[in-house]
């Protein structure tokens, strides 16, 4: 009697649902919460000048990522763009390591983050206690998970409905801020306000990670690779209109935002949104619409966010990398099920613990040396080495955005907090440390290596 085969993932998300997944990403509660921040730390709307740096280190740093997507596009994106990058033997491994052990610390927070974000915009509606707000953010993830546990069809409809709320939420705030539009306060820049000038540096780079925060999301159809259709087109268009869209909603929403609110109030603030809506029409109710909208655009991130993280314990898994139980797939609806609730058991019990205050900096800080640059670097040494393969989509002006890509993600992170980059640095050779002790085990005790991978 002949074996069944083992069910595969699906094929099944078009062009304008992987778009609408990556956008939903990206939006989430990152820009209504890191607006504030940004506005404080650039003394005004030369806040601008952040979320323009982190348009264009999108733009560069999608097109490694429309490369790689689109050359192999496989469940688990970065875990199997470092390996094809790097070799498969002990450095392509090491590498692909390395990010699985950041994985497992960052994407959890980065779920809690934004259920924890979620939270704190709901206490604008109904005041909440901390163990409440706690109750909050973990029935979000839990509610989350069981919209996710479904086929990859569905979940695209689902994904393309969010984004037409998300979409629709942020058109509304930037044209009801015309009526009221006050040009010489949206543009008064305060430079001078920056002595010694190298604070204007520090003060950029620390604005700029904040920003880059709220544009992630922007690569997320790669760790679906092998459920897009027609990869090849798709992965990169999807990317490339993701961040022109949601380039275009930003820079036209911090500018209608300090074009009503002076930065001073807009900096203060914890509910930038809200405040904005209840000002222009002098109305608490339509603040809380409004809050309401905005909820709903962080639990659509959350949802694309969840969805292309459960993807990268999967692909490991199914390569010997990981856990042999998280590369199943489930039998009837074709999704990795097991993978999908660990990682939201994971960020369910993030969301209890931590709080938001400097989580954004530390997930992108422990991200840019192992997952950005290195995917850059690497890419660059690929083609070099390797310019005779086919490449079904190349960037123009090769290698020219990889490098751009390359100086900016450098100095966000030499101008950040030192602690945050001796944390980076902790997570990689910790990381190096299990790789080696690891691959030492393995070699002394071949017979147990798949018992080894589930231990390890």
């Amino acid at each position: 009697m002949q074996k069944a085969a083992a069910p595969q993932l699906e094929r099944g998300l078009s062009l304008t649902q992987a778009t609408a997944i990556n956008m939903i990403d990206m939006v989430g509660i990152g820009p209504f919460v890191t607006m504030s921040v940004i506005v404080a730390n650039m003394h005004g709307p030369a806040s601008v000048l952040a979320w323009l740096l982190g348009a264009l280190l999108a733009y560069m740093d999608g097109l490694v990522w429309s490369e790689l997507g689109a050359k192999w596009p496989e469940a688990g994106g970065s875990y199997v763009f470092l390996q094809k990058l790097y070799g498969n033997f002990k450095v392509g491994k090491l590498m692909s390591f390395l990010f699985i052990w950041q994985t497992t610390i960052q994407a959890p927070l980065v779920i809690a983050s934004g259920a924890i974000g979620f939270s704190m915009y709901f206490s604008y509606l109904v005041e909440l206690s901390e163990m409440q707000a706690k109750m909050v953010s973990g029935g979000l993830v839990i509610l989350l998970v069981a919209l996710l546990y479904r086929n990859i069809k569905s979940i695209g409809k689902i994904s393309v409905v969010l984004w037409v709320i998300t979409g629709g939420t942020i058109i509304w705030l930037i044209l009801s801020g015309a009526a009221r539009f006050n040009a010489v306060q949206a543009f008064n820049w305060h430079m001078g306000d920056f002595q010694p000038k190298y604070l204007l540096f520090a003060a950029l780079g620390q604005s700029s990670l904040k920003a880059v925060y709220s544009y992630l999301g922007y690569y997320n159809v790669c760790h679906l690779g092998a459920e897009i259709k027609n990869p090849a087109k798709n992965i990169p268009r999807s990317i490339m209109i993701s961040i022109t869209g949601i380039a275009i909603l930003y820079l036209c929403m911090q500018t209608a935002v300090l074009g009503v609110l002076p930065w001073q109030q807009v900096a203060a603030s914890k509910f930038v949104a809200s405040l904005y809506f209840e000002t222009i029409y002098h109305s608490k109710l339509v603040g809380q619409i409004a809050t309401l909208l905005i909820l709903v655009i962080a639990g659509a991130s959350l949802f694309s966010a969840i969805l292309g993280y459960s993807r990268i314990p999967f692909a490991a898994a199914q390569n010997g990398d990981f856990f042999r139980v998280f590369a199943k797939v489930h039998p009837k609806h074709k999704f990795p099920h097991v993978s999908l609730l660990a990682i939201g058991s994971v960020g369910f019990i993030f969301s209890l613990l931590f709080k938001l205050g400097e989580v954004i900096t530390a997930i992108l800080m422990m991200r840019i040396l192992i997952q950005f640059l290195s995917q850059s670097v690497g890419l660059i040494a690929w083609r070099f080495s390797k310019h005779r393969e086919d490449m079904p989509f190349k960037m123009p002006l090769f290698p020219l955005p990889a490098i751009l890509s390359i100086i900016i993600w450098v100095f966000i992170f030499v101008t950040n907090d030192v602690k945050y980059i001796l944390g980076a640095f902790g997570i990689i050779i910790s990381g190096t440390i299990a790789f080696f002790l690891r691959h030492a085990y393995i070699k002394k005790n071949p017979p147990q290596v798949i018992e080894l991978d589930s231990i390890s």
